[in-house]
């Protein structure tokens, strides 16, 4: 055998030891904002600031709080993206020393590749705004539109989803990804931060 060859294989064993530590590590380090000052200032033109947290299931309860996570959301939770050690950010905005709403996000595997589905919310854990920080997706101008994305303003978990239009046209897998991003967030919004806006 040639050293072509060899070099060949090592080459091909390198790639996929990097995919691999690659895939590991954007699981590992949860979903934060790539630009959280310009990001909070958008959504909340009126905030004065915020401030970061950062939440795993295994702290807030481990495996019988995944269990429940997993009730809620009727879908088991991924061993690599989702794991009980995941970080979870959140973004407590501020006007003053008054809390007025939550920036977070997760990872959420699509059909073409990881996702970061961003929420942000009131005081009620209402939606008002979501956007993409990632997607991988021919389609991914659909589901960036507005016309889409703003489906979702106004809703919490009690009435979630109500006629909401896939705008895809082949990539109905990355629609069904999206909505349970988004019921994950705001499960996780709710059990971790339910009842508790100081």
């Amino acid at each position: 055998m040639t050293r072509s060859y060899f070099s060949s294989i090592i080459l091909g064993y390198s790639i996929l030891f990097l995919l691999s530590f690659s895939s590991t590590s954007f699981a590992a380090v949860g979903c934060t904002l790539n630009d959280p000052d310009r990001d909070v200032k958008r959504i909340f033109p009126e905030s004065t600031g915020y401030r970061t947290d950062f939440i795993t299931i295994e702290e807030k309860g481990g495996e019988e709080l995944k269990e429940e996570i997993e009730k809620r959301l009727r879908d088991k939770l991924d061993p690599v993206y989702e794991s009980i050690d995941t970080p979870y950010a959140y973004y407590t905005i501020l006007k003053g020393k008054e809390v007025i709403g939550r920036v977070h996000g997760i990872n959420q595997k699509g059909m073409y590749g990881g996702m970061q589905i961003i929420l942000a919310t009131d005081l009620e854990a209402k939606v008002i705004d979501f956007y993409y920080q990632k997607l991988w997706s021919p389609e991914a101008p659909r589901f960036r539109d507005e016309s889409f994305t703003e489906q979702f303003i106004g809703m919490g978990l009690s009435n979630l989803f109500n006629n909401i239009k896939d705008p895809s046209e082949e990539s109905v897998e990355d629609f069904n990804a999206t909505l349970r991003g988004i019921k994950k967030n705001l499960i996780l919004l709710d059990i971790f931060w339910g009842g508790d806006e100081k």
